[in-house]
């Protein structure tokens, strides 16, 4: 089994040693990452896209990270267990300080779960400004609950013109309209324009495991592979009883793999959907909601199918993830006691309009 990332643009062979070292060196670099605009963004030895994470479940892994940035930095891996390592979890004045400016840090991940992850900055909303990479946690050789011939990776951003830091002065500006004018941003798929990432190599019969992350801000993504069936087989981690579906609304943050068996036949070529979309930000044509479409390519010469049926049959099945079932078969726990919250935004009479739990916004502490 192989994991492709950017499309096959790269190879990565899944580490083979109990102990996975990687070096980041946090810089900030200028780039045009959707092919409008240009912008400073946080790379990771000069690079974005920054490349995957790959390990294996009980590898230790080891990640030094230097920040060469202007302002503290820490780093979350989303999703991971941390027994007896909560130091190591990454929320930034909650369970460590900030790495300074010009200081290092090691994190130690002793992977206890396998699956489909990522990790991001945990301070300043970096994961806005590009710090965030997938964290791919594969089985043990002959462990896998399923079997596919290859394995593909695609992850899901929205990009804003703007870094955080001005979208944030924008947000909290009671001058400013709501949602403020940074409410529109890009879709990137792999780390590219979502419309010129790289094609899917398919081959006829074979079986793909693709998995979807949404390493996201604001946005969700709707993904749908017209023409193909695709089982649900993972979410966020967990390995779950097949489930059939014909779309997966990924929230940010969220994480799925399906199966995909390859047509017989290599006569058609296929295409990909993934719409950007937010339910608070209004309905604007051309700025939201966004459609991105890749290529499923199993013979160059071979045309396109036509699939724009397929969005219109009656008994389109999106994913329900309260009906998915988990493989292990545990059953849900018990609760003991109820906790009723009330989490919204409001109009506070400061003119901003603020996330609150219980009426109760968050302030930074001092």
């Amino acid at each position: 089994m192989k994991l492709y990332f950017a499309s096959c643009i790269g190879l990565f062979a899944v580490a083979a040693a109990k102990r996975v070292v990687v070096d980041w060196d946090l810089s900030y670099i200028s780039i045009d990452r959707d092919g409008h605009s240009q912008r400073r963004a946080i790379s990771v030895n000069g690079k974005l896209p920054i490349p995957p994470i790959l390990a294996t479940i009980g590898d230790t892994v080891e990640l030094n990270v230097h920040n060469g940035l202007d302002r503290p930095t820490t780093i979350h891996a989303h999703g991971l267990f941390q027994t007896n390592n909560t130091h190591m979890d990454g929320p930034a004045m909650i369970t460590q300080c900030g790495i300074p400016p010009g200081d290092s840090f090691t994190y130690m991940y002793k992977l206890e779960n396998r699956g489909s992850y990522w990790i991001h900055g945990h301070q300043a909303h970096e994961i806005s400004d590009g710090l965030r990479a997938a964290f791919i946690i594969n089985d043990k050789p002959n462990e896998h609950p399923y079997q596919y011939d290859e394995d593909y990776l695609l992850t899901f951003e929205d990009w804003f013109k703007e870094e955080f830091a001005d979208r944030m002065y924008q947000t909290l500006n009671p001058k400013e309209s709501f949602p403020p004018p940074h409410g529109y941003a890009s879709g990137l798929i792999n780390g590219v324009n979502g419309n010129v990432t790289q094609e899917l190599k398919f081959h006829p019969g074979k079986t793909y495991r693709i998995r979807l992350v949404n390493m996201g801000d604001l946005n969700s993504f709707q993904f749908s592979l017209p023409g193909h069936d695709m089982q649900v087989i993972e979410a966020d981690g967990e390995y779950s009883v097949p489930y059939i579906t014909d779309g997966i609304d990924i929230a940010p943050a969220q994480r799925y793999s399906v199966l995909v068996k390859a047509h017989d036949t290599d006569a058609y070529n296929y295409h990909f959907n993934a719409t950007m979309h937010a339910n608070f930000i209004p309905a604007s044509p051309g700025l939201t909601p966004r459609v991105y479409t890749g290529n499923i390519e199993y013979n160059k010469n071979s045309p396109y199918q036509d699939t724009r049926a397929f969005y219109e049959k009656p008994d389109f099945k999106w994913l329900n993830d309260i009906e998915m079932e988990a493989l292990d078969g545990q059953p849900a726990m018990i609760p003991t006691r109820n906790v009723y919250q009330d989490i919204g935004n409001k109009l506070y009479n400061t003119g901003q309009h603020l996330d609150h739990i219980n009426n109760i916004t968050f302030a930074m502490p001092n």
